[in-house]
């Protein structure tokens, strides 16, 4: 991080950096069991996420295509493509909004729900698994750096 009042950035001690090491290891092993858990069902790991963004949309009502996109951090033409092989799979139906005809609404249809219900739970287990490790890296990383005072800048 900057320290903008000194114009020099704090180097990070070596607990720190083995902090980060084993916790960005412990993100792409759960991404990995992502993936893995996703062409068990016969999902990719792009059409599990797009199901996810759907399902656990806020409350802000329902998804579009173009919530999805930026939900995936994905170009909107690709989203529609997506969106085209979920609803060829019966995953996920396309709704014209009722407010506003020009925006189409993404649904999961009952097929979708069983398929992202088995994924889900699955996913809930193996983060109560490996949650308690992620949260002792992270802590470790939070207490270092309040140990050595307030950080400047962004």
């Amino acid at each position: 991080m900057t320290n903008r009042k000194a114009g020099r950035t704090r180097a990070l001690d070596q607990g720190e950096y083995e902090a980060l090491a084993q916790f960005r290891y412990s993100l792409r092993r759960f991404l990995s069991f992502s993936e893995a858990a996703a062409g068990v069902v016969g999902l990719t790991p792009q059409q599990y996420q797009a199901l996810l963004a759907i399902k656990g949309a806020s409350g802000e009502g329902p998804v579009t295509i173009n919530d999805l996109a930026r939900q995936l951090m994905i170009r909107h033409n690709s989203a529609v493509g997506l969106v085209d092989r979920l609803e060829e799979e019966g995953l996920i139906v396309r709704r014209v909004a009722r407010d506003d005809r020009r925006k189409v609404n993404l649904i999961l249809t009952p097929r979708g729900s069983r398929m992202f219900q088995k994924l889900a739970g699955a996913h809930r287990a193996e983060l109560a698994r490996i949650g308690p490790t992620l949260s002792g890296f992270l802590d470790r990383v939070a207490a270092s750096g309040e140990a050595r005072g307030p950080r400047q800048g962004p």
